[in-house]
């Protein structure tokens, strides 16, 4: 999904996100749904999702955590300084009431200091099953980069409303669009290989990347142009202007 966001007015972008994950808590309502985000999104509006789903962001640095409230003794109770890698706590400013846990992660080549911090109101998984979740938003991070650098997502310069809404989606329709295709028709075992051979700088590529797509679906779509379903042979000039938008379409800058 995705939808416009105006600085200026209108709700902010947690509040935009989180309407977007009721949407589809409510479509997918049998199944539990995982988010995961950057830092930035935070805030009350979680605090409505439905108990379908479960949160994972980065924890900002700013954050005020509280502890759990004890279990009642009826003694007069007692404060504990601990070190721990893991807490479950209370965050009011995002979750209010509700349980979640942070989970503090060092890199192993730094001397001090924690390289990253989650909160995650996932009460059950292991630590490692929750920072490999979170290292599954990296790739909505490659494809905004890829839509922005390849297919121009964000340049185009529109006038009406209508058009403003929809030029990004559709542009990360046709991102979409192109894989799937990729995938189901223009994959080919010696893609990764010829494009080594293409590229020989590219020596550990084992995969194609969208680039790689790209270009191909390019290079069909030239194809059909220049070569219908008629009884005709091409001429030397078709051929010619073949191989010319199959070379432009290969210089293309690869992810």
């Amino acid at each position: 999904m995705a939808r416009l966001w105006r600085p200026e007015t209108g709700p902010s972008k947690v509040e935009m996100a989180a309407s977007m994950i009721r949407l589809l808590a409510v479509c997918h309502h049998q199944r539990t749904l995982h988010v995961v985000a950057d830092a930035a999104y935070h805030g009350k509006a979680l605090r409505k999702l439905r108990g379908n789903v479960i949160v994972t962001t980065r924890l900002p640095a700013n954050a005020v955590l509280y502890d759990l409230a004890p279990p009642r003794t009826g003694r007069r109770g007692r404060t504990d300084a601990v070190y721990l890698a893991e807490i479950s706590c209370l965050w009011y400013g995002s979750f209010h009431t509700r349980t979640v846990r942070v989970i503090l992660l060092r890199d192993a080549s730094t001397e001090s200091g924690y390289d990253l911090a989650l909160v995650t109101t996932d009460l059950h998984s292991s630590p490692a099953a929750l920072i490999g979740r979170y290292a599954w938003r990296w790739s909505i991070e490659v494809t905004f980069a890829e839509a922005r650098d390849l297919l121009g997502v964000g340049q185009a310069r529109n006038r009406t409303e209508n058009a403003i809404r929809r030029t990004v989606p559709f542009s990360l329709y046709c991102y979409t669009i192109t894989v799937i295709w990729y995938t189901l028709h223009g994959h080919h075992p010696n893609d990764a290989a010829e494009r080594r051979h293409r590229a020989p700088w590219y020596t550990t590529k084992t995969e194609p990347a969208f680039s790689d797509m790209l270009a191909k679906l390019r290079r069909v779509i030239v194809t059909a142009r220049f070569f219908p379903i008629t009884a005709g042979r091409p001429t030397d000039d078709d051929i010619r202007t073949v191989q010319q938008a199959w070379a432009s379409a290969s210089l293309d800058p690869v992810a």
